[in-house]
């Protein structure tokens, strides 16, 4: 929050400034995937290669962006996700209900159509989960650039069923790509998550003791086996957040802070940087029977066909049987169109396909899948939405 709001009294609603940001990041993110193809598909292409795989340090470029960089992605990640179920828009479980449905069947779904497709070749079922997820910043991007043709129940409604979908997702990073363990590294990581928690239970509202222990907590997870990133999401649930209901940005609430110092640093510099890492990929060459092959076309096909169906079919299932209600002032064809747009799985979709696989061959393959699907689901979402949408709507 900025000191002016607060001098104020009147807080900026978290919620509101992290669908700004990441509408505006969605962008810029679109902006960096499109500059990753061009570059990949020109004479400069060697040269962005052979820079990803330069090593700096112990590390390669491409592995300190995936590794280290993305653990400040999943640490915001994990900030949201604790904020929205102790303070904000899924803090009850009338609240959580429908984005719960809604995000648990846009995962199942995409899972299956990939496996119908891809899991009889030996050794494809391990991508099983690269369609499930919906990449948020895309998808409000998308939304951004219908102005106030998309009312502020879809943002909403998007955004919260985005935020489920994203604890989904980082279940499955810990859950199903975790190497061999080291039981001693684990410890470490389990004693430093320990030490975190009790700083928040000794009411510290200073940010660097925590943030010191982030980073022990980082090597420890990353010698561990489990993959690094998951303890951004581990750090952000140790810090403190102080419930202050109608004034969801209080100033003296830890993770609020940080929430917000680390938000524009996410959405203008890190994700962008490793969508222009991961989305170039060549094109020479690729025709229809690589495009339907079984890695490509099961992923474009679990992120466009998965998740519209998955996440529509609970939805109106869910208000039809009055377990949850339907979004404020929203139509059922809008509701679809958004649907839609949860099909837009780039980040993470593109994280999960690189710890899913190593074969150079297969992550190009779900580059192209996830390319594939995900702008099919941004166009037909947005001109869906636009045609649903009067253009006197407000937002």
């Amino acid at each position: 929050m900025s000191d002016a709001a607060s001098k104020r009294g009147k807080p900026i609603s978290a919620l509101r400034y992290f669908i700004r940001s990441e509408a505006a990041g969605g962008m810029l993110l679109m902006a960096a995937a499109a500059v990753a193809l061009i570059v990949a598909n020109s004479p400069a292409a060697p040269t962005y290669f052979a820079a990803l795989h330069a090593y700096v340090g112990p590390l390669s470029i491409h592995h300190w962006i995936n590794d280290v960089l993305m653990s400040v992605f999943f640490l915001l990640v994990g900030l949201e996700i604790r904020r929205e179920f102790v303070d904000g828009h899924l803090s009850t479980w009338a609240d959580r209900r429908l984005p719960i449905i809604a995000a648990a069947a846009g995962m199942v779904f995409p899972a299956i159509i990939y496996l119908s497709i891809a899991g009889g070749t030996p050794g494809l079922a391990r991508g099983w989960a690269i369609p499930a997820a919906t990449d948020i910043a895309f998808a409000l991007g998308v939304l951004a650039l219908l102005g106030r043709r998309a009312p502020a129940s879809l943002k909403m409604f998007l955004t919260t069923v985005a935020i489920v979908d994203d604890m989904g997702a980082v279940a499955i990073i810990a859950l199903a790509y975790t190497a061999e363990l080291d039981f001693f590294a684990l410890g470490a990581a389990a004693l430093i998550f320990a030490l975190m928690v009790g700083l928040g239970r000794r009411h510290e509202v200073r940010l660097w003791p925590y943030l010191l222990l982030a980073a022990g907590l980082w090597f420890a997870v990353f010698l561990s086996g489990v993959h690094a990133t998951i303890s951004g999401v581990l750090a952000a649930m140790a810090i403190p957040v102080r419930r202050s209901p109608g004034a969801p940005d209080f100033v003296d609430s830890p993770l609020h802070r940080l929430e917000h110092a680390l938000q524009p640093w996410v959405a203008y510099g890190i994700v962008p940087l490793f969508g222009f890492a991961n989305a170039g990929v060549s094109l020479v060459g690729i025709g229809l029977a690589e495009l339907l092959a079984p890695i490509p076309l099961a992923v474009a096909a679990g992120l466009f066909f998965g998740k519209q169906v998955g996440i529509f079919v609970s939805v109106r299932l869910a208000v039809m049987m009055k377990i949850a209600a339907q979004p404020t002032g929203a139509s059922w064809l809008q509701i679809y169109a958004v649907a839609l747009l949860c099909g837009i799985g780039f980040t993470m979709s593109l994280f999960i396909g690189g710890l899913a696989f190593v074969d150079p061959v297969m992550v190009d393959e779900v580059k192209i899948g996830v390319l594939a699907g995900s702008v099919l689901s941004a166009v037909a979402g947005f001109l869906l939405l636009r045609l649903a949408t009067p253009p006197s709507a407000r937002s």
